[in-house]
């Protein structure tokens, strides 16, 4: 363990997901002590994505941007909002120059997958029919997401491909839930730091039911990953999902697929949140930087 994240483990919260009303409520809480993000130099606006169940988005716009990411919040499908995200979604617009369209998709186990998958489509449709509208350039809008938001980010790149739809230019996949299969999950100190095999058998079971996953459920399923937009995977060393997001990875580049694939030695899964630690400072700016040049001219 990096020992700048090591004295942080006794306070990594175990979150069990039997009450997801109250996990939500606590979750909220302690994403409403991180520090106010610096919204200076942006525009932050709510709006409402129409679709058969109507999306609540928080668009952050960089004066000047012209890429833009639909980016999709953490939180295990069950937890997470525009609120909780609000910090990290105006510091990687702050820190790329990418129009951030932040989405509120609707979380399980009330709203079971395809809920969050469809909304999380609605909003990339939405984004590439008012490109003009938004100020960015259709040909430059990107998918992206931490954890449970990576995975919907990873599922909306294969439905895309698979029906022809907007125009993908690269995924953002932090620390993706790729799986389903416990036997695709890493062992170790992973297994177990903040509920780890057991809250993500929770997390699955509350987002699919207890039948397999479909692959834009569960894209590590997915038979084929030809044809999908190029994508940075960062991985830490005691996540549940390290193994399977390597093998993810790989899998992409033999499918000819650009990848750059960043396994952060030393860190947990979330632990780039503790933002004290050199490591995490690294982490986030390597997602920055990777969404910046993949969005650049």
């Amino acid at each position: 363990m990096n020992p700048e994240l090591e004295p942080f483990i006794p306070l990594v919260p175990v979150v069990d997901l039997v009450d997801p009303v109250a996990d939500r409520k606590n979750y909220a809480e302690r994403a409403a002590t991180v520090p106010a993000p610096d919204t200076t130099g942006m525009e932050v606006e709510d709006r409402t994505v129409p679709a058969e169940s109507p999306v609540p988005v928080r668009i952050y716009r960089p004066y000047g941007a012209q890429g833009a990411v639909v980016w999709l919040h953490g939180g295990s499908w069950v937890m997470g909002d525009l609120d909780t995200e609000h910090p990290w979604a105006a510091r990687l617009a702050a820190a790329t120059g990418v129009v951030v369209i932040s989405v509120g998709y609707r979380l399980a186990p009330e709203h079971p997958f395809p809920a969050a998958f469809d909304d999380a489509y609605a909003v990339l449709a939405w984004t590439a029919e008012h490109a003009a509208e938004l100020g960015i350039d259709p040909e430059r809008i990107a998918v992206g997401g931490h954890s449970a938001g990576a995975t919907l980010a990873a599922g909306v790149a294969l439905r895309a491909r698979d029906e022809q739809g907007p125009r993908i230019r690269f995924q953002l996949l932090n620390q993706p839930g790729l799986d389903d299969r416990w036997e695709s999950w890493s062992t170790g100190l992973a297994e177990s730091l903040g509920g780890g095999h057991e809250h993500m058998a929770t997390a699955w079971r509350h987002y699919v039911g207890s039948a397999p996953a479909t692959p834009y459920a569960a894209p590590a399923r997915a038979a084929d990953l030809s044809g999908l937009p190029p994508a940075y995977i960062a991985t830490a060393e005691f996540c549940p999902y390290r193994d399977v997001d390597i093998t993810y990875a790989l899998r992409l580049l033999q499918a000819g697929v650009p990848v750059d694939l960043q396994q952060w030695a030393g860190t947990f899964h979330g632990s780039q949140a503790i933002l004290s630690a050199e490591v995490s400072q690294r982490q986030i700016a390597e997602l920055g930087g990777a969404l910046r040049r993949a969005l650049a001219e």
